[in-house]
């Protein structure tokens, strides 16, 4: 009977996986088709980088945030540079259409390596680099480990400096043996649209997610299993990154126009952007009064004027 029981209990294990990789399969090829790369792909060191090129001007890298793509940036941000700029965007390794970067070697120093890299091969050798979120602290390596290679940087909404909260639940599951093979799977294959919509709405607030946003960025796409994984990896190990960038602030002598939501509960102005403006040689800080994380969408504005900023700084413009 106990042995009818197990081989019962087994096959139910086994029938779960098999449901539960297949949907995970299914949800992660509806999202593919329905929002296929719209970009290039730009082949650094054996690893595809997809990149959209958009505009015409002086060279302009955007780089995402955490769980993103090109189709974050390419929302309302880059349409409003385009007459004015070469808008380049990228999949950061990992996440849309790009390949991940090897285990051990998917740092923001490699993910500014590798951008880079790709950037020069499109021509763009010495571009502006604005990045939001993690995408600003990718710029900031950028930045500071490859000081050639940029003309400008513009950090918006940016974790720059060492922090004490502890590493969030949700990160420490997903990067465990347990939530890498099982708990990712199952985010795949259920998250319903109701949760998925209501975390797009904290990662705005206060203020709303705009229009259309969510049929245009797909959240889907950043929920197939392989970009969880390495979008969770990256932000385990960012804490460690950002410590060991710190000191090198002060390399940075590019002009820096640093933008910063005041009402951003995710990355602390006062901690982030208020202490960095003080490390940069000649940096600048626009605080936005009453504005969330996401300024590239709700201050479209304020974000191209800081950009313009930074590119007459730069004798761009």
């Amino acid at each position: 009977m106990v042995l009818k029981a197990l081989i019962s209990l087994l096959i139910l294990v086994v029938a779960g996986v098999a449901i539960t990789q297949w949907k995970a399969a299914r949800n992660e090829a509806r999202a593919e088709a329905s929002h296929p790369p719209p970009g290039q792909f730009i082949d650094v060191d054996g690893i595809k980088i997809h990149a959209l090129v958009t505009g015409n001007g002086p060279d302009l890298v955007m780089i995402h945030g955490s769980s993103g793509s090109t189709r974050d940036m390419s929302f309302a941000l880059a349409p409003a540079l385009t007459e004015r700029y070469r808008v380049i965007l990228f999949d950061r390794p990992g996440h849309g259409f790009s390949d991940p970067l090897p285990r051990g070697r998917e740092t923001i120093n490699d993910q500014a390596r590798f951008l880079s890299a790709a950037a020069a091969q499109l021509g763009a050798k010495q571009p502006i680099v604005m990045g939001q979120s993690y995408g600003g602290a990718v710029a900031l390596a950028w930045a500071v480990q490859f000081p050639d290679r940029l003309s400008a940087l513009v950090p918006v909404s940016t974790p720059s400096t060492p922090w004490t909260t502890p590493l969030d639940p949700y990160y420490q599951l997903v990067t465990s043996t347990f939530g890498n093979l099982l708990a990712v799977p199952l985010i795949t294959a259920f998250v319903p649209d109701t949760r998925v919509e209501a975390t797009m709405t904290e990662v705005f607030a206060p203020q709303a997610v705009p229009e259309g946003y969510l049929d245009h960025f797909n959240p889907r796409l950043s929920l197939r299993r392989s970009a969880t994984r390495a979008n969770a990896r990256q932000r385990a190990n960012l804490l460690d990154e950002v410590t060991a960038l710190y000191p090198r602030y002060p390399d940075i002598s590019v002009p820096t126009e640093i933008l910063h939501g005041d009402a951003d509960d995710i990355v602390s102005p006062s901690l982030h952007s208020e202490n960095l403006v003080t490390q940069i040689p000649g940096a600048v800080l626009t605080l936005l009064p009453g504005l969330g994380h996401m300024p590239q969408h709700v201050a479209v504005p304020d974000v191209v004027a800081a950009i313009d900023r930074a590119a007459a700084r730069a004798g761009l413009r």
